[in-house]
């Protein structure tokens, strides 16, 4: 409880504690990736069978983006299903960026691991922010994922900051990890040359055909302990209630928002995952008072008016 209070009055002096970043995530490439990661159902190498698909059309990407907005999301996030980009597709990516940033929206991608010509294209295009989440710790990062390296996720992640892009990264809780792993990841976080921006919390979801399709649900109590450490080691940075909230009862949100969160993602799916309706996240913000939270220049337009 001393946790919970020391957390929600690091949040009330950061941020108003009653709106809630809103964001959209489409799956712009789905299936058929190349990593082995433990949690995912688009892996092709951990017998998942997704079909894999190709890069969606700039104006699809566009046309969701709109609807998104209409919803009150404020940053469009969209993220494809493979180790890196390839050359091929960088002229789509750029149009889907241009195209997102010339809706009033603010843009995010997670695409893999970047080269230094990939990350200033993608910041010329105007890319807000980039995610490439660390997922756990880097004791514990192995038992998870076997095609890349703990080292190369700070790569990318130093590559996109230093070109002038924000970062978002965290990761997710209930693979089989340790209590220690959980704070170790934080502690990496925390101590970026610059905190993210941007921190997802995922609660792990299991899919079929994936080697923790049969993991052990983590305590509600424990993943609320989280969210609160994530808002006293990095007070400035917003928290994103991320996956696993299709599976979170009401309390356990609100504990959630109270501890610091003041992100979510909206829409029925999160890649391949489920995810709670709008008409239910707006239920849930009139119990508890809270409002989306507008951009920030719209909200200092509000004040001057």
């Amino acid at each position: 409880m001393d946790l919970l209070y020391q957390a929600h009055t690091v949040h009330r002096q950061h941020f108003d504690p009653n709106r809630v970043q809103m964001s959209k995530l489409l799956s712009i490439k789905t299936g058929g990736c190349a990593e082995d990661c433990a949690y995912c159902s688009q892996s092709a190498r951990n017998g998942s069978t997704l079909p894999a698909s190709k890069l969606l059309e700039v104006e699809r990407v566009l046309s969701e983006a709109r609807r998104a907005r209409e919803a009150g999301a404020t940053r469009y996030c969209m993220g494809a299903a493979w180790r890196e980009p390839k050359e091929r597709d960088m002229d789509t990516l750029v149009a889907m960026v241009e195209g997102v940033k010339a809706l009033g929206m603010e843009s995010c991608m997670t695409l893999g691991m970047l080269d230094d010509g990939q990350v200033l294209r993608l910041r010329d295009a105007g890319l807000d922010y980039y995610n490439h989440n660390i997922d756990t710790s880097e004791r514990y990062y192995p038992e998870v994922i076997s095609t890349r390296t703990f080292a190369d996720r700070i790569n990318t992640l130093n590559r996109v900051r230093e070109a002038g892009i924000k970062v978002c990264s965290g990761g997710i809780l209930g693979m089989g990890e340790q209590a220690q792993d959980r704070i170790d990841m934080l502690v990496t976080l925390a101590n970026l040359p610059e905190p993210p921006d941007s921190v997802p919390i995922n609660m792990l979801m299991p899919q079929a055909d994936t080697p923790l399709a049969s993991a052990a649900p983590i305590d509600p109590i424990d993943f609320i302990r989280i969210i609160a450490l994530a808002r006293i080691m990095m007070p400035a940075s917003h928290v994103r209630l991320s996956a696993g909230r299709s599976e979170m009862s009401d309390e356990t949100q609100a504990l959630c928002f109270f501890a610091g969160a003041n992100s979510i993602f909206v829409g029925d799916t999160l890649l391949t995952a489920e995810n709670p309706s709008e008409d239910k996240d707006l239920a849930l913000f009139a119990k508890l008072g809270i409002s989306p939270m507008a951009l920030a220049g719209a909200e200092l337009a509000e004040a001057a008016q």
